[in-house]
């Protein structure tokens, strides 16, 4: 078997959600599949993924393959062609890694039959990325939290009130994720604790009505923010020029260095506007990534190998979750 999957950036956090809440972006990563008898793993980037450089056997999407494959009780092939392009940008708090593991999953489920559930890939991507929050919207789309029990990780679908614009500004560097997270102190007073427990709720509540005062409350988190927002060049510049020109407000994406914000629909193109020219200012150059509409989960496309290029069937993968 051959097999194709397409899954969507994301963002994570927006703030008071920490390593729960994510949201899928508009930027893709395809890649395909072909089992070989030998040859070991073999990956071929193109796009923004030529900016990665590491050993094919430490790769994400190998790390999502093997992962799957003993999930399903399948013995990795012995040959596996991973060819892939993204125009998601790597390193920048948009999910890169979390699309590369879920497609390296997905792959081998289509491509071996596995007949994974998206629940076992979520657990799947879980493990090898540690935290769910960019996994589950890359399954799924739109906005999802992720919450472990003691049955397993349950991911559900958050509404997002209609007129709510997200803004993605991402600088042309990275944010290194594990230094990102070194900076966390292991322990915070319990009156924080319990300001970002509100937060959390308040990010929830604030995206399925729209409340101005509940997402700029949510934005401004207390558990990681304040310690990682150092590391990024213009942070506190780019968010204030957010909240100037009409967002709600404005935090990091992920680890950054990607700076999210949320605003009303019709403020939207001043605040984009506004986030990029304070970074020019400083003399960063950045894009602008408009998410103004649910952005669809990862699909799948298997088909038999065969001498002749086959029609591929294409499996959505469904926003009703598990």
């Amino acid at each position: 078997m051959t097999a194709c999957v397409r899954v969507p950036a994301s963002s994570s956090n927006l703030g008071a959600g920490f390593d729960c809440i994510g949201v899928a972006v508009d930027r893709w990563l395809a890649a395909s599949v072909m089992l070989e008898r030998a040859g070991g793993f073999s990956i071929r980037r193109h796009g923004r993924l030529r900016a990665v450089r590491v050993r094919p056997d430490q790769d994400l999407f190998t790390r999502g393959f093997r992962a799957a494959c003993a999930a399903g009780g399948a013995v990795t092939p012995a040959g596996v062609t991973i060819d892939a392009t993204s125009d998601i940008p790597v390193g920048c708090g948009l999910g890169s890694s979390a699309a590369a593991i879920v497609a390296g999953a997905m792959l081998a489920d289509a491509a071996l039959g596995l007949g994974l559930s998206r629940a076992q890939v979520l657990e799947i991507g879980t493990t090898v990325e540690g935290h769910p929050d960019n996994i589950a919207p890359a399954i799924y789309g739109g906005a999802v939290l992720s919450v472990r029990t003691p049955a397993g990780l349950v991911s559900t679908s958050l509404s997002v009130a209609e007129g709510l614009e997200l803004l993605l500004v991402v600088p042309p560097f990275p944010s290194d994720t594990k230094a990102a997270r070194a900076v966390l102190p292991r322990t915070l007073p319990h009156s924080d604790a319990v300001l970002a427990a509100s937060r959390a709720a308040a990010l929830v509540h604030g995206l399925a009505s729209g409340d101005g005062a509940l997402l700029g409350a949510a934005l401004d988190d207390v558990l990681h923010v304040p310690f990682r927002r150092g590391r990024i060049p213009g942070y506190d510049a780019v968010v204030a020029a957010a909240q100037t020109a009409g967002a709600f407000g404005a935090t990091l994406s992920g680890a950054g260095s990607a700076i999210v914000a949320i605003a009303p629909r019709e403020r939207s193109g001043a605040v984009g506007a506004a986030m990029i020219a304070a970074w020019r200012e400083i003399g960063i150059e950045a894009e602008l990534i408009r998410c103004s509409s649910t952005v669809a989960g990862a699909t799948v496309a298997a088909s038999p190998r065969t001498t002749h290029r086959a029609p591929f069937t294409i499996h959505p993968v469904s926003t009703e979750l598990s």
